[in-house]
Protein backbone atom coordinates (compact mmCIF):
# COMPACT_ATOMS: atom_id res chain seq x y z
CA UNK A 1 0.00 0.00 0.00
CA UNK A 2 1.09 3.65 -0.52
CA UNK A 3 2.57 5.53 1.85
CA UNK A 4 2.22 8.99 2.98
CA UNK A 5 -1.34 8.90 1.24
CA UNK A 6 -2.44 11.82 2.91
CA UNK A 7 0.59 13.88 2.39
CA UNK A 8 0.25 13.11 -1.23
CA UNK A 9 -3.18 13.65 -1.56
CA UNK A 10 -2.59 17.26 0.04
CA UNK A 11 0.27 17.72 -2.65
CA UNK A 12 -2.02 16.44 -5.63
CA UNK A 13 -5.20 19.13 -4.54
CA UNK A 14 -2.30 21.68 -4.36
CA UNK A 15 -1.10 21.55 -7.57
CA UNK A 16 -4.34 20.40 -9.35
CA UNK A 17 -5.19 23.74 -11.30
CA UNK A 18 -1.14 24.78 -12.26
CA UNK A 19 -0.45 21.85 -14.21
CA UNK A 20 -2.09 21.32 -17.75
CA UNK A 21 -4.42 18.58 -18.91
CA UNK A 22 -6.84 17.43 -21.40
CA UNK A 23 -9.76 15.31 -21.14
CA UNK A 24 -12.23 13.04 -23.25
CA UNK A 25 -15.85 12.12 -22.52
CA UNK A 26 -17.49 9.15 -23.76
CA UNK A 27 -15.19 7.36 -25.79
CA UNK A 28 -17.06 4.65 -26.77
CA UNK A 29 -14.05 1.81 -25.79
CA UNK A 30 -14.47 0.06 -22.42
CA UNK A 31 -11.92 1.74 -19.59
CA UNK A 32 -10.53 -1.65 -18.70
CA UNK A 33 -8.96 -1.83 -22.51
CA UNK A 34 -7.81 1.83 -22.13
CA UNK A 35 -6.31 0.65 -19.17
CA UNK A 36 -4.16 -1.80 -20.73
CA UNK A 37 -2.59 1.33 -23.06
CA UNK A 38 -2.08 3.96 -20.49
CA UNK A 39 -0.32 2.17 -18.49
CA UNK A 40 2.50 2.12 -21.18
CA UNK A 41 3.03 6.04 -20.74
CA UNK A 42 2.24 6.78 -17.54
CA UNK A 43 5.68 8.71 -16.07
CA UNK A 44 7.04 8.85 -19.45
CA UNK A 45 8.57 12.24 -21.17
CA UNK A 46 5.89 13.09 -23.84
CA UNK A 47 8.19 12.54 -27.13
CA UNK A 48 8.68 8.74 -26.00
CA UNK A 49 4.76 8.60 -25.31
CA UNK A 50 3.60 9.34 -28.55
CA UNK A 51 6.51 7.07 -30.52
CA UNK A 52 4.92 4.18 -27.52
CA UNK A 53 1.31 5.20 -28.48
CA UNK A 54 2.14 5.50 -32.17
CA UNK A 55 3.23 1.85 -32.51
CA UNK A 56 0.62 0.10 -30.02
CA UNK A 57 -1.98 -2.09 -31.86
CA UNK A 58 -4.25 -1.20 -29.93
CA UNK A 59 -7.98 0.87 -30.70
CA UNK A 60 -7.41 3.33 -27.54
CA UNK A 61 -3.99 4.40 -29.02
CA UNK A 62 -5.08 6.98 -31.35
CA UNK A 63 -7.31 8.45 -28.98
CA UNK A 64 -5.05 8.61 -26.58
CA UNK A 65 -2.60 10.28 -28.80
CA UNK A 66 -4.78 13.10 -29.72
CA UNK A 67 -5.34 13.74 -26.28
CA UNK A 68 -1.87 13.97 -25.42
CA UNK A 69 -1.11 16.26 -28.34
CA UNK A 70 -3.98 18.21 -27.19
CA UNK A 71 -2.32 18.21 -23.58
CA UNK A 72 0.37 19.82 -24.80
CA UNK A 73 -1.04 22.71 -26.52
CA UNK A 74 -2.62 23.56 -23.50
CA UNK A 75 0.80 23.57 -21.65
CA UNK A 76 2.34 25.28 -24.64
CA UNK A 77 -0.28 27.85 -25.36
CA UNK A 78 -1.40 28.59 -21.57
CA UNK A 79 1.03 27.68 -19.31
CA UNK A 80 3.81 28.43 -21.84
CA UNK A 81 6.13 25.58 -20.93
CA UNK A 82 8.76 23.77 -23.36
CA UNK A 83 7.73 20.58 -25.10
CA UNK A 84 10.75 18.83 -24.24
CA UNK A 85 10.39 19.95 -20.17
CA UNK A 86 6.87 17.67 -20.77
CA UNK A 87 6.24 14.64 -19.13
CA UNK A 88 3.05 12.76 -18.15
CA UNK A 89 2.34 13.19 -14.19
CA UNK A 90 -0.99 11.24 -14.30
CA UNK A 91 -3.45 9.61 -16.45
CA UNK A 92 -6.53 7.58 -15.60
CA UNK A 93 -9.77 6.41 -17.40
CA UNK A 94 -12.49 6.47 -15.64
CA UNK A 95 -16.25 4.41 -16.28
CA UNK A 96 -18.52 6.56 -18.58
CA UNK A 97 -22.05 5.57 -19.01
CA UNK A 98 -23.05 2.69 -20.55
CA UNK A 99 -25.14 1.87 -23.27
CA UNK A 100 -27.71 -1.13 -22.77
CA UNK A 101 -28.73 -3.31 -25.27
CA UNK A 102 -30.61 -6.74 -26.00
CA UNK A 103 -29.65 -9.64 -28.22
CA UNK A 104 -32.50 -12.55 -28.90
CA UNK A 105 -30.90 -15.61 -28.15
CA UNK A 106 -32.75 -19.20 -27.87
CA UNK A 107 -35.89 -20.22 -27.10
CA UNK A 108 -37.62 -16.96 -26.71
CA UNK A 109 -35.03 -15.25 -24.38
CA UNK A 110 -32.88 -12.19 -24.86
CA UNK A 111 -29.53 -11.26 -23.03
CA UNK A 112 -28.36 -8.13 -22.42
CA UNK A 113 -25.62 -6.49 -24.28
CA UNK A 114 -23.25 -3.47 -22.55
CA UNK A 115 -21.95 -1.30 -24.66
CA UNK A 116 -19.27 0.59 -22.55
CA UNK A 117 -17.62 3.75 -22.56
CA UNK A 118 -14.66 5.89 -20.55
CA UNK A 119 -13.46 9.11 -19.77
CA UNK A 120 -9.95 9.35 -20.21
CA UNK A 121 -7.65 12.32 -18.42
CA UNK A 122 -3.94 13.22 -19.14
CA UNK A 123 -2.20 15.71 -16.57
CA UNK A 124 1.13 17.09 -17.46
CA UNK A 125 3.91 18.52 -15.45
CA UNK A 126 7.27 20.34 -16.19
CA UNK A 127 10.46 18.67 -15.50
CA UNK A 128 11.78 22.01 -14.93
CA UNK A 129 10.51 23.85 -11.66
CA UNK A 130 10.36 27.31 -12.41
CA UNK A 131 11.09 30.05 -10.19
CA UNK A 132 8.23 31.95 -8.45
Amino acid sequence: MATRQREKAQARQENKDKRPSAKVKYIRISSSKVKLVIDLIRGKNVAEAIAILKNTQKAASPVIEKLLNSAIANAESTKGLLRDDLFVAEVFADQGPTLKRFRPRAQGRASRIRKRTSHITIILDSAVKEEA
